[in-house]
């Protein structure tokens, strides 16, 4: 298993630290789909008691992250296509309509923003990716003034940033991916609202197919 969970130190919210410890390794790839969890292992690395690890594991098992493994256990789930590409629906619709509404207040993204996100990009790290991604559709989000509409994507976003996760592990989509954020951006920014939620939703569209596809093509030597 990747050294890469780093220690956690007690709090009373331990047992959401390590929740979100687990699932930034489920969704950057430290943990691939799959894997075996050990609850004594988990706790040594992350230098907690077994408790909140085993609270953690309950909810990530509850939330769809973990499965009941054959004979004893807990395994990563794998990625569902057919879930990816519901997930990617509703996810384009609303950042669409984020952008839209952002473009009607012709609001300007932080181009620091952009900056940080092509600078992940080409680095190793999938968590400053998820990361620079998920900053910029943020700031589309604050961008757009509605609560409503960030509450209803966020109930979602757990499960959007391990989509985000597998879709950066190709180098080729992580570049065209800040194209596009560059292009929406300027959408905004000159009042376009057409365009920017033209552009947004096909930044979603483009994101779901590659993944499907993928995923899809992993699943078929296991189906034959």
């Amino acid at each position: 298993m990747p050294d890469r969970l780093q220690k956690l130190e007690s709090a009373p919210d331990l047992v959401e630290k390590v929740y979100h410890a687990l699932l930034d390794a489920i969704s950057e790839g430290s943990l691939p789909p799959g894997t075996r969890l050990n609850q004594e292992e988990l706790a040594q690395r992350l230098a907690v008691s077994r408790q909140p690890v085993v609270q953690a594991m309950r909810l990530l098992k509850k939330d769809r992250f973990l499965l009941d493994a054959v004979g004893r256990g807990l395994i990563v789930a794998p990625l569902d296509p057919g879930e990816i590409a519901q997930i990617y629906e509703v996810r384009s619709a609303l950042d669409a309509l984020a952008a839209r509404l952002a473009s009607q207040h012709r609001a300007r993204i932080d181009p620091k923003i952009l900056e940080r996100g092509r600078k992940a990009a080409t680095g190793k790290s999938v968590r400053a990716m998820i990361e620079a991604d998920t900053s910029f559709h943020n700031a589309v989000y604050a961008a757009a003034r509605n609560a409503l509409l960030w509450q209803s994507a966020h109930v979602h976003w757990h499960h959007i940033r391990r989509a985000m996760g597998a879709a950066l592990q190709a180098s080729w989509l992580r570049e065209v991916a800040w194209d596009d954020h560059e292009h929406i951006a300027d959408a905004i920014a000159r009042g376009d609202a057409d365009e920017a939620a033209r552009l947004m939703g096909m930044h979603g569209a483009e994101a779901s197919l590659y993944l499907t596809e993928r995923l899809g093509q992993a699943l078929r030597p296991l189906q034959g």
